[in-house]
């Protein structure tokens, strides 16, 4: 009994063995068929992920095809424009060497004209001052010289400048002597003494004013005396009483009155020319001899006697002997000037 039991047993537990080892074959598969699967499943999944990655890629990759194809267009169009700049910039490089050289030039010339100009009105001045003695007119050129060359910003311009502004200075501090008023002055002078009585003419019609202011004072005339007044003023007029403790005034014939008249207009003449001349000896004696001649020959109490006397004293009263200055350094500087700028150009 006991040696069946061990021998069922030892039957027994084979079949436990294989049993179990059956199932855990069975399990094993079922594990590797499953974990197969799985894996098939996940690389499945992977294909699908990576092929719609590839697809992707591929998109992206004509995407950047068609980009790189534009950016390379773009690139060649770019690159004709940078030629084209070039060349325009080239072309504005030249065009602007020649409007720097046409600047140049311009200026240049405009310094020349204005130089030019300024040489001119120098010179306008030291003949306003030399010859008429015109102060204000010769003024009036410098100022208008340094007017001209002032916006010329360089150092020997502002060095003409300042020997022209030196120059004004020294005229502004000189008399003001207008001659073109006293020369006017003169002229009237002329046309006045050119109308004025003798002094003989004087006397015949002093003595017909007395008899017709006489005349008139005595009233209403009757019929008698309006006969015997005009025989009685006839024979007055055949008698004159005058004083002999002055000398009688000359008479003169008609071919020696042109004469006077014509000397006393050549006389005022020279004393214009005397005054535009600055010389004060001769301007004072010719108004000196005309006062004369008019005082000599010509009836003084005439009203247009009397204003030829007041103004023979203004005249006289003018002091005309001013040292003019001469414009050498004004000169010296346009010269100067003049030769810089040659010697640049």
């Amino acid at each position: 009994m006991a040696e069946e039991d061990l021998t069922i047993s030892s039957r027994g537990k084979p079949s436990l063995y294989k049993n179990t080892a059956l199932m855990l074959v069975v399990v094993a598969l079922f594990t590797l068929t499953w974990l197969w699967l799985n894996t098939r499943q996940r690389f499945t999944e992977v294909e699908k992920s990576l092929s719609q990655k590839l697809e992707n890629y591929q998109a992206l990759n004509h995407q950047s095809l068609a980009l790189a194809k534009q950016a390379a267009e773009r690139s060649s169009q770019a690159n004709a424009r940078t030629i084209i700049l070039a060349q325009k910039l080239e072309e504005s490089r030249d065009q602007q060497d020649v409007l720097q050289t046409l600047y140049n030039q311009l200026a240049e010339n405009r310094e020349a004209t204005a130089l030019a100009e300024v040489e001119q009105l120098v010179s306008m001045a030291n003949q306003q001052l030399q010859l008429a003695g015109n102060i204000k007119s010769a003024l009036l050129a410098l100022q208008a010289a340094d007017k001209r060359i002032e916006p010329i910003k360089l150092p020997r311009a502002i060095q003409l400048r300042e020997t022209l502004t030196l120059e004004i200075e020294n005229l502004r501090k000189l008399p003001q002597i207008d001659v073109i008023s006293m020369s006017a002055q003169l002229e009237k002078l002329a046309a006045l003494s050119a109308n004025l009585p003798l002094i003989s003419e004087r006397q015949p019609t002093l003595n017909a004013n007395a008899t017709q202011k006489n005349v008139l004072k005595a009233g209403p005339l009757n019929v008698l005396q309006k006969i015997i007044f005009p025989i009685w003023s006839d024979i007055k007029n055949l008698v004159t009483v005058e004083r002999i403790d002055k000398p009688e005034p000359p008479l003169l014939a008609a071919d020696h009155e042109f004469y006077l008249r014509e000397n006393l207009k050549l006389r005022l003449l020279t004393a214009r020319i005397a005054l535009l001349q600055r010389d004060e000896t001769s301007y004072k004696t010719d108004l000196n001899t005309v006062s004369i001649w008019l005082n000599q020959y010509f009836d003084s109490k005439h009203s247009d006697a009397i204003q030829s006397f007041k103004l023979l004293k203004k005249l006289s009263a003018n002091n005309i002997s001013i040292e003019l200055p001469q414009l050498n350094e004004s000169i010296a500087a346009v010269s100067r000037y003049k030769q810089s700028l040659e010697k640049s150009n």
